[in-house]
């Protein structure tokens, strides 16, 4: 089992995961999994925010070398930030141990 890795997940709006993977893959990422999703943000917080909130998403999920993280999470936020059309949301939970990653 190995250590020193971190989970980065980013959400953004439905058809915005391969750019997110192609920004992840330029900071040093090997790859990723995507998965389908459905927002619940209110319409207040649309009001609030004025941005209009797709309810469909995409959740990248990226395991990565503790290392790399900052420079995968500072390229994304730049690729599909809540600046973007993408209107990603991205973090990083720790993971303990990992196994099958080369």
């Amino acid at each position: 089992m190995k250590k020193g890795y971190k989970c980065i997940l980013a959400i953004v709006n439905n058809g915005f995961s391969e750019t997110a993977m192609d920004a992840a893959k330029a900071c040093g990422a090997k790859g990723g999994t995507i998965l389908h999703g459905r927002g619940t943000a209110s319409k207040e917080a649309e009001k609030i925010f004025n941005i209009s909130i797709q309810p469909e998403k995409e959740i990248v999920m990226i395991i990565a070398k503790t290392e790399l993280v900052d420079g995968i999470l500072k390229g994304l936020y730049t690729a599909i930030g809540s600046a973007t059309q993408a209107q990603g949301i991205v973090f990083a939970l720790p993971v303990d141990e990992v196994v099958g990653i080369n």
